[in-house]
């Protein structure tokens, strides 16, 4: 690599790490990516004379190498902020990745818990102030299919018992309210009972048993724990209780836009991805509700 590339590449390191406070995992992604794509540049071609023609030669033979689209995703994402910083650094004036897309990832179908599996995953009966905690947690995950970031920062008075409501901060300080079922209120109260007892550091509604807000890798860890003492045969994480959340609502009222609504997704088409459900079960319903699907009686 020629001595002007290393320089601007040890200047972009820094603007990636101070300006842009990028994780220094993602910057030595970037790098990495970087360093993938100048290696099968032409000869007499390097990452700052590339021309957008040079950079749709290497993502082809990226994808002949067999990438994903999902890593394709990230070597782009790499090669234009790298324009971008020529750009802001006025070494060239135009960003050759601009306009460059990868190729469309395929979205794998939300795997969910059935009815069954999660009421035996719930039929936790103890007094123990952490099973009734994790209990609680569990519950509130199914009734109100939030995500794991926005129950870990829940406050003791982000829930409304008599309105069966709680008020979830999103994605992109959105705050939306959500209805919370009777069985979740009755776990969350018992909790409560007992946090009462813990010498808490805040409001945190989920602490630890020194008061500390319980962190996202304990719920998850819980979470996982229960799963294997119940005996359900996949692994238990606060998405698939959240996959669950939006699959049952949706088989039983096909209401697209509430369970928009109820999951806060920005996009209704983030949401159709749950629409795409066993297609048995859809043809059950098709043969009994359409009415020149139904089938006559034999006269």
């Amino acid at each position: 690599m020629s001595e002007p590339c290393s320089q601007y590449l040890q200047q972009f390191e820094t603007y990636m790490r101070s300006e842009r406070q990028l994780s220094a995992h993602t910057v030595r992604n970037y790098l990495y990516e970087l360093q993938r794509g100048s290696e099968l540049l032409p000869e007499g071609i390097n990452l700052i004379n590339v021309g957008r023609e040079h950079w749709q030669q290497v993502m082809a033979k990226l994808h002949r190498q067999g990438l994903s689209p999902r890593s394709l995703s990230l070597w782009l994402s790499a090669i234009k902020q790298w324009g971008e910083f020529l750009l802001r650094a006025e070494v060239i004036s135009l960003n050759p990745a601009k306009g460059l897309s990868a190729p469309k990832q395929a979205k794998p179908l939300p795997k969910n818990i059935d009815v069954d599996s999660l009421s035996h995953l719930l039929e936790i009966d103890s007094d123990d102030p952490l099973a009734l905690r994790d209990k609680a947690i569990m519950e509130l995950f199914y009734s109100s299919g939030l995500r794991l970031a926005e129950l870990a920062a829940l406050d003791v008075q982000s829930i409304q018992y008599d309105q069966h409501e709680v008020r979830v901060v999103g994605k992109g300080n959105k705050d939306r309210i959500v209805p919370v079922g009777r069985v979740a209120i009755k776990a969350l109260k018992a909790w409560l009972n007992c946090r009462e007892a813990i010498a808490c550091e805040d409001n945190a509604l989920f602490v630890t048993q020194q008061g500390k807000r319980l962190s996202h890798r304990s719920i998850q860890v819980r979470m996982n724990k229960w799963g294997q003492e119940q005996a359900l045969a996949m692994r238990v994480h606060p998405h698939k209780l959240r996959h669950s959340f939006a699959t049952h609502m949706l088989e039983s009222s096909a209401d697209l836009r509430a369970v928009q609504e109820l999951l806060g997704h920005e996009n209704l088409s983030t949401t159709q991805i749950y629409t795409s459900l066993d297609f048995q079960h859809l043809a059950k319903v098709y043969d009994s509700a359409h009415p020149r699907a139904k089938k006559q009686q034999d006269k």
